[in-house]
Parts: C-alpha cells; structure tokens; sequence
C-alpha cells in the first residue's frame, strides 16, 4: 500500500491538480490512477500551461484548423478541452463507478470572464455540461458573491458543481448553504454531486507578507500557520452543518455531503516542507487535489496521520494573534478571491492570444 492508498482508509482521497493531452494518451494518467489517483481538476492556468509551454498540441491545433478552417479562436480552444475533459472523465470511470458516483470526477471551470455574472455563469455551465456530457464531471463555479446563485441554481438543476476559489469560513459558508438550498430544490438530490475547494497555500503567501514587514518576533514566529489553521476552522465548520440538524433532511432524500477539497496545495515557500499542505490536513470527507511534484513528494516522503482535527485550539487561536498583530483576514481572503479571478482571467487571455497567435485565425 503506497502513501495515497494510505490515506483512503482515513477517508482522504486525492486528485491530480493537472491535465494534458500528453498525460491523458500516454497512459499517465492510468498509471496514476492505478497509483491510488481518483480524480483530476484543471482550471484556465493548467490549460495555459498545457497548451502553450509543451508541444503536445501542435499537431492537434493542426489537424482541428485543417478539418475546420474557418473555426474561431474560441471554438478552437473550446474544442481541445472538451476532449482533454471528456478523455479524462472516461479514464477515471470506473472509479465513478465503483464509488456508486462517488468520485472519480473531472472539474472544468467556466470562464473566468464570468465570474461576476450570475446568469451568464448558469447558462455557460449548462453548456458544458451539456457539450462535455459525461456523468462524473464537476462543472467549477467561483465563490464570488455572484457565483453563490449559480451554485445553488446549478445544483437544483441535477449539474455536478465544484465550487472554488474558497478562501475563508465565511465564503465556505455561503458556498454550503448555496448546495443545501439547491438540494432542497432538487427533485433528486441523490443524483449530484458537489465539492467546495478551499485554496491554502495562497494564504499563507499573503499573511506571511505581513508578518515579515510587521517584523516582530511573535509575527515572525506565526509564519506558516495561517493557512493550515484556516483549513481546519473550514473543516469544523464542514462537520457542524453536514452532520448536524441543517443536513438531516436532504441525508434522508439520499443527497451526499459536500466533501471539501484542499486545492493550491503546492508549497510556495522552499523554507516550509513540501508536503506542509498535504500532511496537516488529512481527514475523513475531503479531497487533496495535488500539482504533480506535490504528489511525487508525498509518495516519497509523506507522513499519513489523520490530522484535520488536532490542534483545533490552536487554529482557532491563529486568528486572534493575527488580529492583535494588525492584520485583518478577512480583507486578505476577500483579495485573494478577487486575485484568483483575475489570475485566471490573465491565463485564459494569455492562452487565447497564444492560439490566435499561432493559428492566425480570427
């Protein structure tokens, strides 16, 4: 049994926070899967990045631009991820399957352009659902205050919803209440499924800012903490309305809980361990959705031990010192999140221009 098949009997699973056409036809991808892998994520980064820093598409591009020379841009690109989305979401099939449609799903987000448009959010995610038209995909709607409705309204229409772009307890709290009341609008709500993604390491690079330039011994001594302790504030959070009285009624009708998914779990900082993000937060009912060096680290090096709740007074605790210390983090987590959209608006922007680019096409 290796680390990831470890980390299933504490009711962990992990995903690949990656996807590429190379991956997914080579056999990478299985052999993952056979590695104890039981789901994959993308956002418009991983695509960038996949599409525009490797060779592996060009002769794709070709042969769409051949097939179709008067397509545009956008169709181009809608064309490539499809099929990257919908090869992944057959590999891992069997894992939907087995699971009793419990996992083994592949995310892929709207628009990032859409992130504050509540209807359009909606009906792009009924595309893509539609178009990719596989039972274990997650269509990725930002938390924004404007994605909260099309979560909920998504979820009451029976389309599989990983919510992302979760930065603090608040925003996970409007992201769970969103699939209560999408359930209860649901006629079946045994047949959805939803996940809520909270990114960590991106936390611990804006406060750990703060910390430095606050420069006090008690400041510098917090370094690190901040995004692991949030983790576990979300994950009491989680238990409380998920197995308490909120949930009772739609745990009858067959609806599953909204398991949490750890994302951006990569280390940022080469002074904490490479596995910080993966080590501190094991526990029954979430997700770790890790980069691929993340990954080949854990495998090596990882300790399993279930962790989500140890030391809960002391997360609970970090958020005191902080605001004693000056800073505030619900202005931070509340930035992040806008700095996520524009993060992933730049990468889809980026790689449409690539395509144009290459492609000459309008």
């Amino acid at each position: 049994m290796n680390r990831i098949q470890a980390l299933k009997t504490y009711g962990q699973s992990i995903w690949l926070d990656f996807i590429s056409r190379g991956l997914l036809v080579n056999g990478g991808l299985k052999r993952l899967i056979d590695q104890g892998i039981t789901g994959v994520t993308s956002n418009p980064s991983i695509f960038q990045k996949a599409i525009c820093e490797t060779g592996e598409y060009e002769s794709i591009i070709d042969s769409i631009i051949n097939a179709s020379p008067e397509i545009d841009v956008i169709s181009l690109y809608e064309k490539i991820v499809v099929e990257d989305i919908q090869m992944a979401a057959d590999q891992l099939f069997p894992i939907y399957e087995s699971t009793g449609g419990k996992d083994g799903f592949v995310s892929l987000e709207v628009s990032p352009h859409l992130a504050y448009l509540t209807a359009s959010t909606i009906s792009e995610a009924q595309r893509l659902w539609a178009l990719v038209d596989r039972p274990n995909l997650m269509i990725k709607i930002p938390a924004t205050p404007e994605g909260i409705p099309a979560i909920e309204a998504l979820i009451s229409q029976g389309v599989n919803v990983n919510a992302t772009l979760i930065f603090s307890v608040p925003q996970y709290e409007n992201v769970a209440y969103a699939y209560l009341r999408g359930l209860e609008a649901n006629a079946s709500p045994n047949k959805v499924i939803s996940v809520a993604s909270f990114f960590v390491s991106r936390i611990d690079t804006a406060v750990d800012r703060l910390l430095e330039k606050a420069g006090k011994p008690e400041a510098l001594e917090m370094r690190g903490k901040t995004a692991v302790a949030c983790a576990k504030l979300i994950y009491k959070r989680f238990r409380e309305i998920f197995y308490g009285t909120q949930f009772e009624k739609q745990r009858v009708r067959g609806a599953e809980v909204q398991r949490l998914v750890w994302g951006s779990t990569g280390t940022k900082n080469p002074n904490y361990s490479d596995v910080l993000y993966v080590e501190e937060i094991i526990g029954p009912d979430t997700i770790n959705t890790l980069p691929m060096n993340t990954l080949e680290a854990f495998l090596d090096h990882g300790k399993v031990e279930l962790t989500i709740q140890r030391d809960l007074d002391q997360a609970e605790q970090t958020a005191v010192t902080l605001s004693k210390l000056g800073i505030d983090l619900t202005t931070i987590t509340e930035q992040l999140q806008k700095e996520g959209v524009q993060a992933f608006v730049k990468a889809y922007d980026q790689l449409i221009d690539t395509l144009r680019g290459k492609c000459q096409i309008a």
